[in-house]
């Protein structure tokens, strides 16, 4: 060490003189003392004072300038060193450097600014807002042929994607179009993989999605998953999955999405869907979860469930029942709720068998199978009177349904199961499928339904129970009596936050269960009339209309 300090103290001496032999023996120096204790070493030069003196020294015509880089480079491994680096006001000199035409001091610089700036995000912000992101991406297209360099941008890179902040300059690049000639040049799996580290947080931004399709990002991907998919190596199996994932993930954007559907005819969209009947359980999820990103409007779906994906989907999911892959059964439910949608495609699903393919999972203990089987069938069901009479008077589905709305630790599976259950009764409005709900204990989660924080759930629950009321009032009596449905009905109405749908469907309900006696005395103690003649003069006509409606019949009947 005392030759360190002999060094530090020369090196203080000689950058004022600029003697150049001089210094570039004590810089030697130095990098040979941080190569034997980096730590000791990296102490001493801040105890010295010679890191801003290194800022100086920082100059791109200077032969010294890739050693002093390097130097910084090695104390910014420690972390205690990365503040007192800043401090010292490295970080804008270094900046400048990266314009530099000779790779040394372009490669030792970034592995500097990379060191100093590692794991802090206000720091990676900082060489964000100083416009490094293009220079980087500049240097890639100029430098690809020089490994050293090219995996410095890389590291970069994957550093700085992963900020928000990050991704509007990334998109005024030609990031994309670089990282795909990039990967096309590639053999080496690691090599590979490091540019899919890249693109995928990258690929988040929906504007450099499309960058990428129009790069040719696509077929690449395409190119690795038929290279690797009978690939028993580890990194077989990984290229495929990064690959499909990726592939994925692009389908996410709108634009990108659509511009590789097209129409139904596009060849990517063909090869996504030779996937869905694959051996290889990584591709099934990837198809699946491509169709359902495709199924992200009606046209798609239309057309989609018009050319046959429909049996695609319900072969895979019943290759599934057995096999049980939780993921590639979320994925294909997914898919099938998404292709639900339109109208047009309710009854075209229902005449294949949709509906008796997703109960067979209705076992499933995964609460996200479970929610996407009551997603599907909740779509399936919508406007179709038959299907909702069908699935209602299913006791076993019923019975289902009622436990999952106790699902507590699954807010998700408890809220679908309410949905469906009022859906089945508002959807076929059947006296039938009004018993079943009751024998199957399912009144009173209609009711708790009723006080939910979501408006539209609190509406569905309310025309449900409004139905239940006036197509087996008797049957429904005791249910409503101990889920306190009155005093639910009385809070509703008081709430000033509640919407206006939401206490017409609150009348509407009071009006159909007064034919109850018990329930009616309830009305009568809980003083209903003040609430609802107040609500008379209420800003929207149809509450107001329905409340001299209600405080009619309240008067007559008290």
């Amino acid at each position: 060490m005392d030759n360190l300090s002999d060094a530090l103290a020369k090196l203080k001496l000689a950058s004022t003189d600029s003697a150049s032999d001089s210094v570039e023996s004590c810089l030697d120096c130095l990098l040979k003392a941080l190569l034997n204790n980096n730590t000791e070493a990296s102490v001493k030069i801040q105890e010295m004072g010679i890191l801003p003196l290194l800022s100086t020294l920082l100059n791109p015509q200077s032969s010294c300038t890739p050693k002093v880089a390097n130097i910084i480079a090695e104390v910014a491994k420690n972390e205690f060193m990365r503040t007192p680096c800043v401090e010292a006001g490295l970080i804008p000199p270094l900046i400048q450097l990266l314009n530099s035409t000779d790779q040394e001091i372009l490669l030792q610089t970034g592995r500097a600014l990379g060191n100093i700036c590692y794991d802090s995000h206000s720091l990676q912000g900082q060489l964000i807002s100083m416009g490094v992101i293009p220079t980087l991406v500049k240097l890639l297209g100029i430098h690809s042929h020089n490994a050293a360099l090219t995996e410095m941008c890389l590291i970069a890179f994957g550093n700085l994607a992963e900020l928000e902040s990050s991704k509007e300059q990334f998109a005024s690049t030609n990031i994309a179009e670089e990282l795909v000639r990039l990967f096309q040049k590639q053999v080496e799996h690691e090599k590979k993989e490091m540019i899919f580290e890249v693109l995928a947080p990258l690929a988040e931004n929906d504007a450099i999605k499309l960058q990428m399709v129009e790069a040719g990002l696509v077929e690449c991907l395409l190119e690795v998953v038929a290279q690797t998919v009978d690939g028993k190596r580890e990194e077989d199996v990984a290229q495929l999955k990064t690959a499909s994932d990726l592939m994925v993930l692009l389908l996410l954007g709108d634009e990108s999405m659509q511009k590789l559907f097209e129409g139904g005819k596009g060849s990517v969209f063909q090869r996504v869907l030779s996937w869905i009947p694959s051996h290889n359980h990584q591709l099934q999820l990837a198809g699946a979860l491509a169709i359902a990103n495709f199924a992200r409007n009606d046209g798609n779906c239309i057309h989609m469930v018009d050319t046959g994906i429909v049996q695609k989907l319900l072969e895979l999911l019943d290759r599934h029942i057995d096999e049980g892959n939780v993921t590639v059964q979320h994925a294909a439910l997914s898919a099938l709720r998404n292709l639900a949608i339109p109208v047009v495609n309710k009854s075209k699903m229902l005449s294949a068998g949709v509906a008796d393919v997703v109960l067979k999972f209705l076992q499933s203990e995964m609460p996200p199978v479970q929610f996407k089987l009551l997603g599907t069938l909740r779509m399936l069901i919508d406007t179709q009177v038959e299907a909702a009479d069908q699935l209602g008077t299913n006791g076993k589905l019923v019975e289902r349904l009622v436990e999952w709305c106790e699902a507590k630790d699954h807010a998700g599976v408890m809220g679908e199961s309410n949905r469906l259950l009022s859906a089945l009764i508002r959807h076929s409005k059947s006296k039938d499928v009004v018993r079943t709900v009751i024998q199957g204990g399912g009144v009173k989660h209609l009711v708790t339904m009723a006080t939910s924080e979501h408006m539209i759930m609190q509406n569905e629950a309310l025309v449900a129970l409004g139905l239940i009321a006036a197509l087996d009032l008797a049957a429904a009596e005791k249910d409503f009596e101990e889920a306190n449905l009155v005093a639910v009905l009385h809070k509703l109405l008081s709430d000033e936050r509640s919407a206006p749908e939401i206490k017409y469907n609150s009348m509407i309900l009071i009006c159909a269960v007064m034919g109850s006696e018990p329930l009616h005395k309830e009305i009568q103690s809980r003083a209903f009339i003040d609430v609802v003649s107040k609500l008379r003069s209420h800003e929207n006509k149809t509450v107001s209309h329905q409340a001299s409606l209600t405080e009619q019949r309240l008067t007559a009947q008290s």
